[in-house]
């Protein structure tokens, strides 16, 4: 089981909304995207809950409309040891040092945590309420997560308001 290392922190300077996961399956990680594998949803629940079709969109598209929309993408584990991609193969996390988050992004105003390992290890950096920003917990976007995808949608459509209107 070898030691795999996670992507950079993605982000515009005036980002409004991280999405924090927990560590990059294998395949985004060869592919150095995030959310690259073709079953994870990720970008279909992101561009409901905020009102961009960004599925058909190609990787530097995506990451341009993220920026647009001030949202910024990030993981909260560094590096760990694991065989697979799912989460709880997980081990020798490394931690990523997202408590920065808020000092470093300064119009910050929610951070969103893509599925139940990256808020319980999330809201363990950061502490359980930061004032100024909203800590929201995800269903993941990961086909692993076999809640249907209309409940995740339901979940995920409160990260709207977190995001300034699309720029037509």
């Amino acid at each position: 089981m070898g030691v795999k290392f996670g992507l950079p922190p993605i982000a515009p300077p005036d980002a409004w909304l991280f999405i924090l996961g927990s560590l990059p399956g294998d395949a985004s990680l060869v592919a150095r995207r995030y959310y690259a594998h073709p079953t994870n949803q990720f970008w279909r629940l992101l561009g409901d809950a905020i009102g961009e079709e960004l599925q058909p969109l190609d990787y530097a598209q995506r990451l341009e409309r993220l920026a647009g929309r001030r949202i910024g993408l990030w993981d909260v584990i560094a590096s760990a040891s694991r065989s697979g991609s799912l989460d709880q193969a997980i081990r020798a996390a490394e931690h990523n040092r997202i408590e920065h988050l808020l000092h470093d992004f300064r119009e910050l105003r929610a951070i969103a945590f893509n599925g139940s390992t990256s808020a319980r290890i999330g809201r363990q950096l950061i502490g359980e309420s930061p004032a100024q920003v909203t800590l929201i917990d995800l269903p993941s976007s990961s086909a692993a997560n076999t809640r249907g995808f209309a409940d995740k949608a339901v979940a995920w459509s409160r990260l709207a308001q977190f995001v300034p209107p699309a720029q037509r």
